[in-house]
């Protein structure tokens, strides 16, 4: 999943990268906005990020003095860390003709005996029951709650038969799994999968790439981004991103920033000789690669397209940052159940502070000018939709299981923002209990830690792009 070149950069390449990159701390301004010399260089990255409200040292600030730490400490819970998917899902679009030999592709699962007991008995919804978590969250209590409903009725009133049949209950279901097929962004996986212990298995460079690697990127952005007419390159110039209207254009930015995550994650942990490295995991050395970075993002070696690159970062950074602002009345009520009492108060309260921050931005995305206009606008929503369900399936294609875990986590917390965002069933919380209201929302346990976690890279993302600052200088 990333693009190849091994063209040598220039030197007055780097300077220009150094240039557009660079925020000189003048004077003790953080962002160096006061000095001439940065109000000529560092225009590309500098000012309001398009299709949104605020400016990227706003959001440099706010992520690098106050998310960042804060996801840093979260992201190492028990709830979060443990992510359940399928890495074995067959690939729907092409025989798979690309499993990765090399031995940092490899993924560790977790042994039983890892996994936190209340992660054992998960339950497919937040149906917010009034018994004690550990009651919820057992795995035989799940398998009776359904059924013992179903049971019940009125003893006073017992010549009415108000018993649901099994047949009936079965029809329930299948009703409230088409509605909530309606409203994901994301294809559910056709079996639960694994748990991976994320903490093992960080994202960083494999050395997956070639054929295979493009085809993924170019299935994505060829097929399935909205594109103006006469696009023939992976990505849509930025002098022609005004032919396209707004919703298709945030759906082509925040794929486009997605990638560029991607790429700075990989730049930040490269395989690199043992004399470049001190971090030495599996066998392998891994560090920050400067000419890697400057590879994937020079104006001179991307048609002038990194910087646009990068300010895209920006703009995904910024829905799923309103999505979690959206969500955080949801996200308030969650107990976050591994079964360990103290560890769990202590993720609440973790998430809780996180979640003040969030709000606290003052410039969140607007998702409420999108799909407005009748019957055509809601066509488009749902091609829109569609397209990134498509996304979804392609992840089952990539053939570097360390490659496949993050690309499918990422996707699938981008998709949960979408959901958020554009479901209508989060514009206020309403308890949900035991009803089969169609306008009853949840999110399943795999999409809170997606959400967070994708989070969690973009911010990392952002982070690291200015430690690369400082290395250029």
């Amino acid at each position: 999943m990333r693009h190849k070149s091994h063209a040598t950069m220039s030197v007055s390449s780097r300077i220009v990268l150094l240039l557009l990159l660079g925020l000189a701390a003048v004077n003790g301004n953080y962002f160096g906005t006061n000095a001439k010399k940065d109000d000529q260089c560092f225009c590309k990255l500098k000012g309001s990020i398009d299709d949104c409200s605020c400016n990227v040292d706003t959001v440099d600030y706010f992520n690098n003095m106050k998310i960042y730490p804060r996801l840093q400490s979260l992201l190492i819970k028990d709830y979060f860390r443990f992510y359940k998917v399928n890495l074995k899902q067959e690939c729907p679009f092409w025989a798979d003709d690309s499993k990765c030999a090399i031995r940092y592709c490899h993924v560790q699962h977790c042994d039983e005996e890892d996994i936190p007991a209340g992660l054992k008995g998960e339950i497919s919804r937040h149906n917010h029951f009034n018994e004690s978590p550990a009651d919820k969250y057992n795995a035989d209590a799940q398998a009776t709650n359904c059924e013992q409903n179903a049971r019940d009725h009125n003893l006073e009133l017992s010549f009415i038969n108000t018993t649901i049949s099994s047949e009936n209950y079965k029809e329930f279901q299948r009703w409230q799994q088409h509605d909530d097929a309606q409203d994901n962004f994301c294809v559910k996986e056709s079996s639960p999968g694994e748990y991976v212990d994320l903490l093992l298995n960080p994202e960083k460079y494999t050395g997956y790439k070639g054929p295979s690697a493009h085809r993924i990127w170019r299935s994505i952005y060829m097929e399935n981004c909205f594109r103006p007419e006469n696009s023939p390159h992976n990505f849509i110039q930025s002098s022609k991103m005004n032919r396209m209207c707004l919703e298709k254009r945030v759906f082509y930015r925040a794929i486009s920033g997605l990638h560029a995550s991607i790429n700075i994650h990989l730049c930040a942990k490269y395989l690199l000789s043992a004399k470049d490295s001190l971090d030495v995991v599996s066998g392998g050395q891994w560090g920050p690669n400067l000419e890697e970075l400057q590879r994937r993002f020079s104006p001179e070696m991307t048609g002038g397209e990194g910087p646009n690159w990068l300010k895209n970062l920006y703009f995904i950074y910024l829905i799923e940052l309103r999505a979690l602002a959206k969500a955080a009345p949801y996200l308030e009520r969650e107990e976050y159940y591994t079964g360990n009492d103290e560890i769990d108060k202590d993720t609440r309260l973790a998430v809780n502070d996180f979640l003040n921050i969030v709000k606290s931005f003052p410039d969140h995305f607007n998702e409420s000018v999108m799909f407005n206009g009748g019957a055509e606008a809601q066509l488009l929503k749902e091609e829109f939709r569609q397209h990134f369900r498509n996304i979804s399936r392609i992840m089952d294609c990539v053939g570097c299981d360390k490659c496949k875990l993050w690309g499918k986590l990422q996707i699938q917390g981008l998709g949960t923002a979408l959901k958020i965002l554009f479901s209508g069933k989060f514009e206020k919380w309403e308890s949900t209990l035991m009803t089969f209201n169609k306008k009853q929302f949840y999110l399943e346990r795999s999409e809170i830690v997606a959400l967070i976690n994708a989070f969690g890279r973009l911010s990392e993302s952002i982070f690291e792009l200015d430690k690369f600052r400082h290395m250029m200088r």
